[in-house]
């Protein structure tokens, strides 16, 4: 068995239209540093739009996807104005950062060497369970595989513009319903969350090895 390990953050915000985006910023991972995008439309289809084959193969045996599109994925976070603006094939969205959220303070006292086992990510996932309904920190991925999050950090998002091939997808709103692309949702409310995302494997060799995942188009 061998791990890999995705560095990185991860955002959760939904719009009025009933879109639902979790963008992965990935600064440390087997690829080297990229970015992903994980849309679960209104109408209830959900798709990932990935960077390279080796991305989308990963993740679409990872999670569930009814599609999956290859298309470039740029992430730009500015820290002085607190802002993400993301670029994903027919995807634009730009969002504001604000202030550490009640469970961000939490998980900021959390000693790092402690959060980042498994034994701590799967103690804590009933209790993240009861108080984020939805949320889970450790579970199956499929294929012999086990995933948990170790998380450090989360921080509120206060305002979001987001558009889909040119349509406004209308203003902020919570993760809801739940996104379903693996084992647990993202928080309902729109967050940016710091965290390494720890994915265990029988073999670490043929899980970022290139294979036929799913309905792989070039481009939404």
């Amino acid at each position: 068995m061998s791990v890999l390990a995705f560095d990185g953050h991860i955002a959760a915000l939904g719009a009025v239209s009933g879109v639902r985006l979790v963008v992965g910023r990935w600064l440390r991972s087997p690829f080297g540093r990229f970015a992903d995008v994980m849309v679960s439309l209104a109408d209830g289809r959900r798709l990932l739009l990935a960077p390279t084959d080796a991305v989308a193969d990963l993740v679409a045996t990872t999670y569930s996807f009814d599609e999956v599109h290859l298309a470039p994925v740029v992430v730009g976070a500015d820290p002085r104005l607190r802002t993400w603006r993301v670029t994903a094939g027919p995807l634009e969205a730009r969002f504001r950062i604000g202030g550490r959220t009640a469970l961000g303070r939490v998980l900021h006292a959390v000693p790092g060497q402690v959060s980042g086992s498994r034994l701590f990510a799967g103690a804590v996932d009933p209790i993240a369970r009861a108080v984020l309904p939805g949320v889970r920190t450790s579970g199956s991925a499929g294929h012999g595989r086990h995933e948990w999050y170790a998380a450090s950090d989360q921080h509120a998002i206060t305002d979001a513009q987001c558009s889909w091939g040119g349509r406004d997808l209308g203003g902020l709103a919570d993760v809801h319903p739940p996104v379903a692309f693996g084992f647990g949702s993202a928080p309902r409310q729109p967050s940016v969350t710091r965290l390494t995302t720890y994915v265990r494997a029988p073999d670490a060799t043929s899980a970022v090895r290139p294979r036929n995942a799913g309905q792989r188009r070039p481009g939404p």
